[in-house]
């Protein structure tokens, strides 16, 4: 099996941490309910939810100035 986001790969924007990780760690969550790891996938789902909706941390296209680093570490932060 093979769990990836859908987009491209958006070279132009390689080395500049604008990307949104939103994608790549939904296919994550995807990955852990074919693994049968439920309750993880749920929490990873929720996780990104959560960040969504506190709306404190948004990267480029989500109108913010915050990197994947710190979109991927606020995401985290709520596992």
């Amino acid at each position: 099996a093979i769990f990836e986001p859908t987009h491209g790969s958006a070279p132009k924007y390689a080395g500049q941490y604008k990307v949104n990780p939103i994608a790549t760690i939904l296919a994550v969550k995807i990955m852990l309910e074919w693994l049968g790891e439920i309750e993880s996938a749920k929490r990873v789902e929720e996780a990104v939810a959560l960040v969504i909706k506190e709306g404190k941390v948004r990267t480029y296209d989500m109108g913010g100035n915050n990197t994947t680093i710190e979109m991927t570490e606020e995401i985290a932060k709520k596992l």
